[in-house]
């Protein structure tokens, strides 16, 4: 069984250019290869040029403020980049679905690849599972794909460096955190 691999690994890979955009048609190929992506053909800085067109649509996405508004510009995303589903099984790698037509440039495949990956992340997992870290000095864009959808943070350290704030914020307030009176006077 061959799954659909316009889902995860679609919205992570757009996370990833989107918070380190690649600078060279070369870094971008690079970058693709390690995701994974079978590259049919030579990556152009055209290629790169579109790509970078595509992550900005996409960050309004991430951005958004409301579902209507997140649907509306997805909706846009499809409409431009993507074609009707078809079969297919280049490179020998099992018969999956494209939603673009065969034998494009890297940059309409992956603005394709973002579009739909990106539509069905968030009706898969929810609308709200596109977001920018909590952390306010942060801007790193990820997809939640935790099991509860209610990831806050970009990563483990950014969770920590909030929790540590957030803890020295009390003390200096005089506030105790919770159930610290209660730990000291069982002493």
């Amino acid at each position: 069984m061959h799954l659909n691999p316009y889902g995860e690994d679609a919205v992570n890979l757009a996370a990833d250019l989107a918070n380190r955009r690649p600078a060279t048609a070369g870094e971008l190929a690079d970058r693709c290869r390690a995701a994974g992506l079978v590259l049919q053909r030579p990556v152009t800085p055209d290629d790169l040029d579109l790509t970078l067109v595509a992550l900005d649509a996409w960050e309004r996405i991430v951005d958004a403020t409301g579902e209507h508004e997140r649907a509306e510009l997805v909706n846009r995303m499809l409409a431009r980049w993507t074609a009707h589903p078809r079969l297919t099984d280049h490179a020998g790698s099992g018969w999956h679905l494209h939603y673009r037509d065969d034998l494009l440039p890297l940059g309409s495949v992956l603005s394709s690849l973002i579009a739909v990956g990106t539509a069905l992340h968030l009706v898969g997992r929810g609308m709200h599972r596109l977001r920018r870290c909590a952390v306010t000095e942060c801007a790193t864009i990820f997809a939640d794909t935790s099991r509860t959808g209610r990831q806050r943070y970009c990563s483990q350290r950014c969770a920590n460096r909030d929790a540590v704030r957030r803890h020295r914020a009390l003390r200096t307030s005089g506030h105790a955190p919770a159930g610290t009176a209660t730990r000291r006077a069982a002493r």
